[in-house]
């Protein structure tokens, strides 16, 4: 049994003290063991008070029957309310629901109330947030919200409710401490091996800021070293809005930028510093001294080209290894934490509750006046360049936001709740399915809005999208909005028509393939959707004007959407038939699904070569084991092995649902089929979401810690070799006729869950 020690600490410039211990019980995903790192505030400048309650944490780390969580009753009787927040705080794992906190704040209108909710899906870039400005009513140029860009801008849930009510209200949800510090963790690393390549300073500095992924772009927060606005070139800055306006910074908080600035500067040295101590002892342990240098093994049997990749590999992952276990690696990660908590400090407006540990957790504010109210929820959701050092979208996982928002070229009053998420990115290649997020949201939602470019129509992530919204039963809600219409140009397109035929023979080839893939009854269904609700825009980046041709005829496809999102058709009955399936199909189903799994999975992780799915690298296979590993995400940027699963099986279940053997009560006609079956897959999607992170996630949660922990020679193949062989083979099984206890229990499971939802649904399994 292993005793730690916690000691007060406090970073220059601060008042309060922190305390820093290794936890007895909480496992450092770092080395599978327990004596995670903690460090809390203790919300005190006092050194008597600071001393009191270091004396009573190390009481209890020295009390092994203190340890479970089961003792906080009796700690509480004993020590500080605050002593026993942070030790006890993790020790259970608890998911918090955001909706929720951000629900008891400001609930959502739903139907009852004359609302719809509209989910927008489309490619980063497409114009998604730009149609919600149009929507709103709000302007470019002078309030610019929602923010948006070129690349990534959307990063957190966003919901925004359209109200004849006369006051604006917001309430925002941020993500939990332990995850923003694991991404400046991940940040740190990125550094130290841009170092470990001699990159500039400046590169060493986007590392230490900026996550590869773009979700958590921390120079937002802690700003680019820029102390003034006019030293800023808008012209280099083309992944954030650089549409200008006379925003002053200085009303958005007092801040010391000079001091961040140095803060950042002297982390650039300290990584450069920390690398330079370690590098020379890793490179020797692998590749040895003197002059008879050891080749390792792994690097003998590559070709002089892989040498050095394979050894510039095992060095990046050793240091990566090592560093992570250093004071002055968690020191630097400690100083940027501490700047990015002055930013909530300087918050001069609403109410900001934090949880019981000190770290923010729900911000809420109400206001009568416009302008006054979209500056303030500019803080948490604008990326505009000058602006940075303040603000703090990044760290930000939901914001609802609640106001009489109206259409400037509509006098008619708007009664909508729209959705707004992350991109679906950009690939032209194949993609993954949509998030098991976003596929949970589908059956929520009233109405789905598919946004994309008609200059560049229907590539990979659209066409994903399309897929799982067909599958998940939940086609009849599709609406489809092209942008960039008035870019679609050529000699031979010169009138509207001939260039939405344009548009529309790439949707054509699509709705092809879908109904090659996934049966005509797919095709058929997107195909109604596609002639019922599709609309074409352009010049949608500036107010629409009815003086000009091309204005007037957004104007109009822009209320006809507005029409179709607030006044559906009707739904078709489903009438009193039934389908009746196959049984014995649905372990073939269920085959298939893993088949398909596994062989996507193989390539991603370079155990068989996938031309769809290529090897990636390693430092993004192992970010994906340690976001599983620590239970905060089922996904890393496209690497989505709950949704890949989830979609495949639904899928699968989709193809056995349009082959039923027979109907009850006789035949119905193809409307009332298709209400019927989409009835059952819309309620399996929810289900095999659930399902599936339960086996991949949950249940697997020792396999991903162990896949993290692989490190120096061969330690990308191990890692590879686990999450197929201990993870993906115990979670999702291919079945065979010799089954294995995983086997039996991946497929029992399948079976039932899509058993008990037949039978709810009113259909039969024969």
């Amino acid at each position: 049994m292993t005793f730690y020690k916690a000691s007060k600490n406090r970073s220059q410039g601060r008042g309060s003290w922190s305390v820093i211990f290794r936890h007895p019980v909480r496992i450092d995903v770092s080395t599978g063991k327990a004596g995670r790192r903690v460090r809390r505030g203790l919300g005190t400048s006092s050194d008597v008070d600071a001393d009191r309650m270091v004396d009573q944490l190390n009481h209890i780390l020295s009390t092994p029957g203190l340890w479970e969580p089961t003792a906080r009753t009796t700690a509480l009787a004993r020590f500080d309310e605050r002593v026993v927040d942070i030790f006890y705080d993790g020790l259970e794992a608890t998911e918090v629901d955001f909706a929720k906190l951000r629900e008891q704040v400001l609930p959502l209108p739903d139907e009852s109330e004359g609302y719809r909710r509209v989910l927008l899906l489309g490619t980063t870039g497409a114009g998604k947030t730009t149609v919600v400005r149009q929507i709103l009513g709000t302007d470019p140029d002078t309030e610019r919200f929602p923010s948006t860009s070129t690349a990534k801008t959307t990063v957190a849930d966003t919901e925004l409710i359209t109200t004849d009510d006369q006051a604006y209200r917001a309430v925002v949800t941020f993500v939990p401490r332990d995850e923003v510090i694991d991404y400046l963790t991940e940040n740190v690393s990125a550094a130290a091996r841009a170092a470990r390549r001699e990159e500039s300073d400046e590169k060493i500095r986007r590392c230490l800021l900026d996550h590869v992924n773009q979700r958590f772009r921390f120079s937002y927060v802690l700003g680019r070293g820029v102390s003034k606005v006019d030293d800023l070139d808008l012209a280099d800055v083309d992944d954030d809005d650089d549409e200008a306006d006379d925003i002053n910074p200085d009303e958005y908080g007092a801040v010391d930028l000079a001091t961040t600035d140095k803060v950042v500067t002297s982390a650039v040295v300290a990584v450069k510093a920390v690398v330079a101590r370690y590098v020379g002892e890793i490179t020797n342990e692998l590749i040895g001294t003197g002059d008879g240098m050891q080749v390792l093994p792994e690097v003998a049997e590559a070709d002089a080209r892989d040498d050095e990749r394979v050894l510039e590999e095992l060095i990046e992952e050793s240091l990566d290894r090592d560093l992570r276990q250093s004071d002055e690696f968690h020191a630097i990660v400690d100083s940027l934490v501490d700047e990015i908590e002055k930013r909530f400090a300087a918050l001069d407006v609403g109410d900001l509750k934090r949880t019981r540990q000190g770290w923010p957790s729900t911000w809420s504010w109400e206001s009568g006046d416009r302008e006054v109210f979209i500056k303030a929820v500019a803080r948490f959701s604008s990326n505009y360049a000058p602006l940075f050092g303040r603000l703090l979208t990044p760290l930000v996982n939901g914001i609802r936001v609640k106001g009489p928002f109206r259409p400037s070229w509509s006098s008619d009053p708007v009664r909508l709740v729209l959705v707004d998420g992350e991109g679906l990115g950009h690939t032209p290649k194949s993609v993954a399915a949509l998030s098991a997020h976003v596929a949970t949201q589908l059956r929520a939602v009233d109405a789905v809005l598919l946004v994309d470019n008609a200059k560049q129509p229907m590539q990979a992530a659209p066409v994903a999208a399309l897929k799982s919204i067909v599958v998940a039963g939940e086609a009849s809600k599709l609406h489809t909005l092209f942008t960039h219409f008035d870019q679609v140009e050529g000699d031979n397109l010169p009138t509207f028509g001939e260039r939405e035929e344009h548009v529309m023979a790439s949707v054509e080839n699509v709705l092809n393939a879908i109904g090659d893939e996934l049966s005509p009854s797919a095709e058929r269904t997107l195909r109604h959707r596609f002639d019922e609700a599709r609309y074409f825009v352009g010049g949608i980046h500036e107010p629409l004007s009815g003086r000009k041709r091309a204005g007037r005829r957004s104007i109009e496809q822009m209320n006809a959407l507005l029409v179709a999102l607030e006044h559906p058709e009707g739904t078709p009955d489903s009438g009193p038939s039934r389908p009746v399936l196959d049984a014995f199909a649905l372990p073939l189903a269920v085959s298939a699904a893993a088949q398909s799994f596994h062989s996507r999975w193989r390539g991603l992780l370079g155990l068989k070569h996938n031309s769809e799915a290529p090897k990636e690298h390693w430092t993004r296979v192992k970010a994906l084991s340690r976001r599983l590993a620590e239970g905060w995400r089922d996904e890393y940027d496209n690497l989505k092995p709950v949704a890949d699963l989830s979609y495949q099986l639904q899928a699968q279940v989709y193809l056995l649902l349009q082959r039923p053997k027979r109907w009850t009560n006789g035949e119905p006609n193809d409307d009332e089929k298709q209400v019927a079956l989409d009835s059952i897959s819309s309620k399996l999607t929810s289900e095999l979401v659930d399902l599936t992170r339960r086996r991949l996630r949950d249940e697997v949660r020792a396999g991903w810690q162990e896949a993290y922990l692989q490190s120096g020679p061969g330690s990308t193949f191990k890692r590879a070799q686990i999450i197929e062989h201990d993870i993906y083979s115990r979670g999702a099984p291919i079945p065979s006729v010799s089954a294995s206890p995983d086997q039996n229990s991946f497929l029992r499971d399948v079976v039932g869950v899509v058993t008990t939802v037949v039978n709810e649904c009113g259909g039969v399994l024969e």
